[in-house]
């Protein structure tokens, strides 16, 4: 990548590098902190983690995406799908492809793994250049369904399904 940038699997030694790059993100955001150094650390004591990546400069992470493991339903039968969350970047890196290499890398790495479905809760004007549709996630009942609920096959050639349920890793309940 670009910079100097290193997109590389997380470490069990990257745990304080990575809080801190979640909560540096969320802190220059006009949301602010908002749980998600907590729910990474809930999601990853659960065993939910699918994947989950660090963004490196000269050995420096700057960035970090994961991906947890969703309970989904589509046309009446399980599939292996993924949830989207968080996705941090230091804000002096912010707007440079830091996170849509993070994003792009997580995907590539479920597609990998067999994962059926990605969704993500986020800005309608951000995730569907990745793929991300409401219209595929308005199918499905959760209790994140609206307008910033969003999914995406990974498989491009797979046909959409006609509805079910989809419900995020058991930390998302949890987060106050």
């Amino acid at each position: 990548m670009r910079d100097g940038i290193v997109i590389r699997p997380a470490r069990a030694e990257d745990g304080e590098a990575i809080d801190q790059v979640i909560r540096a993100a969320f802190a220059s955001t006009e949301f602010g902190h908002q749980g998600e150094a907590e729910l990474l650390r809930m999601i990853e004591a659960d065993g939910d983690v699918m994947v989950s990546l660090v963004a490196e400069a000269d050995g420096v992470a700057v960035g970090h995406v994961l991906f947890s493991q969703m309970d989904v339903e589509a046309d009446g039968r399980a599939i292996a799908a993924a949830g989207l969350a968080p996705v941090s970047v230091v804000p002096d890196r912010q707007g440079q492809g830091v996170g849509d290499a993070l994003i792009r890398a997580g995907l590539n790495a479920l597609r990998d793994q067999g994962v059926a479905m990605s969704f993500v809760l986020g800005h309608e004007s951000y995730y569907p250049r990745f793929g991300y549709s409401p219209d595929l996630a308005a199918r499905f009942a959760s209790p994140f369904a609206g307008p910033h609920f969003m999914a995406m096959m990974l498989d491009s050639n797979a046909a959409w399904p006609q509805g079910g349920r989809a419900d995020y890793a058991r930390a998302f309940g949890r987060l106050g």
